[in-house]
């Protein structure tokens, strides 16, 4: 008896000592970073790591307060995917004077602060693509419309560099009509195209910053009955849907829940070893998705 009683004190000693991570994404309501994090969880499960997320619902006062909180909790490190890029650096900051090594998963932080790691798709390389794609189909000329995301999100500056970069060195005669941004959301995508498609009586194709947005421009185009290309970026399992229907043209497809799983792997690599130096950038293949069988 005295063994098995002393076995479960370890036992409880031990998790007492279990070493947590804090997660904390911009959004749930967006299935992309719902994969993220669910590939943030299977790792840390793998690992023995407890992860504490938290959803910022895409409001940056929320996702601060967020981070306050981890911090107060006791997070040995932090994995943030900002809201916002800049508006974010002041949270990371107070980790970073707290001893809480950072992690930024997707999304970059702005400068002032110090992360130990970016893990990130290709984002200019992912534009540059969907700059291409786009190219090909219109066969080099043609008007087009830019649905960008969040402003101040480092996603939405590097996509649409990649995509205006490809097209001004490769399709000079493909014309930038209208360029909004509908804030990464597919209802805003929606009301945003549908006011677009009334002021453009000529559009060929859209280039959404991410399939949530190219989801809700697509509702709008196929409500008018007009023919537009349309190519987003995430694969998401319903712009994946939607390319093998031919109704959307193409999705970029990053990896989300690999992100989340070598955020967590990086984690763990500090807990053992403890941050890097300097910034160390990870970044996690992408590929275009397309339907060859399309018309």
């Amino acid at each position: 008896m005295r063994r098995l009683v002393i076995t479960f004190a370890l036992l409880l000693a031990g998790g007492a000592f279990a070493q947590t991570i804090g997660l904390s994404v911009s959004t749930l309501n967006n299935p992309f970073f719902v994969t993220l994090r669910d590939g943030a969880q299977a790792m840390a499960t793998e690992l023995g790591l407890e992860l504490l997320v938290t959803d910022a619902q895409d409001s940056v006062s929320t996702q601060i307060n967020d981070i306050e909180d981890l911090i107060q909790r006791g997070v040995q490190v932090l994995i943030v995917n900002p809201t916002d890029s800049d508006a974010v650096v002041p949270a990371v900051i107070a980790a970073n004077a707290a001893g809480v090594p950072v992690i930024a998963v997707d999304r970059g932080v702005g400068a002032g602060a110090q992360v130990a790691y970016f893990i990130a798709s290709d984002n200019v390389a992912g534009g540059a693509a969907a700059g291409e794609f786009v190219c090909e189909v219109l066969g080099g000329s043609g008007p087009v419309v830019e649905l960008e995301g969040i402003p101040g999100v480092s996603a939405t500056r590097e996509r649409g560099q990649g995509f205006n970069e490809y097209l001004a060195a490769n399709c000079p005669d493909i014309t930038i009509v209208a360029r909004q941004t509908a804030n990464f959301n597919r209802a805003e995508g929606l009301t945003v195209m549908e006011n677009i498609l009334t002021a453009q009586p000529e559009i060929a194709a859209v280039f959404a910053h991410n399939d949530e947005m190219a989801l809700g421009a697509l509702q709008a185009i196929e409500a008018s009955g007009r023919d537009i290309l349309v190519v987003g970026f995430d694969a998401t399992d319903d712009a994946v849907a939607a390319v093998d229907a031919c109704r959307m043209g193409a999705t970029v497809a990053q990896l989300p829940a690999m992100l989340g799983a070598e955020a967590v792997e990086a984690a763990q690599g500090i807990l053992d070893d403890g941050a890097p130096a300097e910034t160390v950038n990870v970044a996690v293949a992408l590929e275009l998705v397309t339907n060859p069988d399309c018309d």
